[in-house]
């Protein structure tokens, strides 16, 4: 196995659960549930097909000759017509009504249909663990003030809890995007050549009632409620892009989270989960470094990229069918696809066991505490007698040399300055006493408790929990 190329994505971090439904036994024995299926339906409906041959291609659809079907693909060059040769050989008694009446989009088709609404079910819940644990970090830190950030420079202070309800709310309209690519999958069905089901109609003796009736017992065997009105010889490369387009949100809203994260461990105000015997750097034994942030943003920008193949294939389609999208899609879609659930793993773990330095936090705002508070401090001065300008102009003053003396490395001392004017009419004790934190973070408290409140029934099914990972 070490003298193969082998992708990271399998080898590195992609779940147990989506390597398997992206595995080539899963899909090639989707392709023969889909011949089964195909051939009920048709035995049922009036064709030459008997009950027997229906029992033998489901008594075999689990056992595949994946070494004789690569042999025949290597001669005929069709991995469907060397997969119809495999089944045949094992089931013999049905060989001769095999794909009848179908074209090779049946099978490949159909079956990324259900492969990736299964994937998108299953992403869908990994992305509700996170926002559910994000929710409980939400709500525990609701009321810890921080120091904010705009254009990353110190701000109006928010709380702990706020700040992380940004991040949740970007992955709560990740799964309304989700939900959106869901709603918009329909079955391919048998549709023919180019779209027409000139054969099945030729089958039928001209019946297109049975040819519905057929696509409709199919289609209902997979769990699709509708085929999709029109199409080609496939189905509309569009729906793929809506797809990578909605993975793409989920590898945005977790980049950012990651990015805010990284930014913050840099303060050590926040930490993702280090593990007892984990190594930061191979040369500086005591970094601490954001790998698993890190790893999330470098997965994403992947995942962004991959979803770019999707639009540029759907416009590229020529008529009813042309086939250069096959290659692409062989490998931008299952990629994304475990791409997607290893940022989601990767979120899981990081927001499960996310750390707060309380003590960082609160000395990191209080640093900064009294420039935001001037605006305070000359209103309770303006009630006390003093004149708005003359003391707008003080504290203008008093900052600037506070500010300059903080680039020196000296420590913050506007509060001393601002009282030793005696233009406040306070004394520092008397300033100080206005500095408290909780005094200075708004409705944040207010605001984290009616959004988890507004949008539980989103995320209380989910439960929250970290992803174990394998490196």
């Amino acid at each position: 196995m070490y003298e193969k190329y082998e992708s990271p994505l399998s080898a590195r971090y992609a779940s147990g659960y989506m390597l398997r439904l992206f595995s080539q036994r899963t899909r090639i024995e989707t392709w023969r549930r889909l011949w089964t299926e195909l051939a009920r339906a048709e035995h049922e409906l009036g064709l030459p097909v008997t009950e027997e041959q229906v029992a033998a291609l489901n008594a075999h659809i689990a056992d595949i000759d994946f070494d004789l079907a690569a042999v025949r693909e290597r001669k005929v060059r069709h991995d469907v017509m060397a997969h119809i040769y495999a089944y045949g050989k094992a089931a013999p008694a049905a060989a001769g009504i095999i794909h009848l009446g179908a074209t090779s989009c049946y099978v490949t088709d159909n079956a990324d249909l259900i492969l990736y609404r299964d994937a998108l079910r299953y992403l869908r819940g990994e992305l509700l663990k996170a926002a559910a644990n994000l929710a409980a970090f939400a709500e525990r830190y609701k009321a810890l003030p921080t120091l904010g950030y705009t254009h990353y420079q110190p701000a109006q202070p928010t709380t702990v809890g706020k700040r992380a309800t940004l991040w949740m709310q970007d992955l709560l309209s990740d799964v309304e995007e989700l939900d959106f690519a869901l709603d918009s999958i329909r079955f391919l069905g048998c549709r023919g050549a180019t779209g027409t089901e000139a054969s099945l109609l030729d089958l039928f003796d001209g019946d297109g009632g049975k040819v519905d009736e057929l696509n409709r017992r199919i289609a209902a065997a997979f769990g699709f409620e509708r085929c999709f009105d029109v199409c080609g010889q496939t189905y509309p490369r569009k729906l793929d892009s809506r797809i990578l387009n909605a993975l793409s949100s989920i590898a945005q809203s977790c980049c950012r989270m990651a990015t805010d994260i990284r930014l913050l461990q840099h303060d050590r105000q926040l930490q993702e989960p280090f593990e007892d015997a984990q190594v930061g750097s191979s040369a500086m034994p005591y970094k601490r470094n954001p790998m698993r942030c890190e790893r999330i943003c470098s997965l994403s920008r992947y995942l962004m990229a991959d979803a770019a193949n999707a639009p540029m294939t759907a416009a590229a389609q020529w008529l009813e069918r042309t086939l250069d999208d096959s290659a692409n899609r062989r490998l931008s879609m299952p990629e994304a696809f475990l791409c997607a659930d290893a940022v989601l793993r990767l979120t899981q773990n990081v927001t499960a066991g996310l750390r707060v330095n309380e003590a960082i936090v609160d000395r990191s705002l209080r640093e900064y505490l009294p420039f935001l508070a001037t605006e305070n401090l000359l209103m309770e001065a303006v009630k006390r007698g003093g004149d708005r300008q003359a003391l707008h102009e003080v504290i203008r003053r008093c900052s600037m040399e506070a500010a300059q003396s903080m680039q020196n490395g000296e420590p913050c001392d506007l509060v001393a300055r601002l009282a030793a004017t005696g233009a406040f009419g306070m004394t520092e004790e008397e300033m100080s006493a206005l500095l408290a934190p909780e005094n200075y973070i708004g409705r944040c408290r207010e605001q984290v408790e009616s959004f988890l409140t507004r949008r539980r029934d989103a995320y209380a099914d989910a439960a929250a929990g970290s992803a174990e990972l394998n490196v």
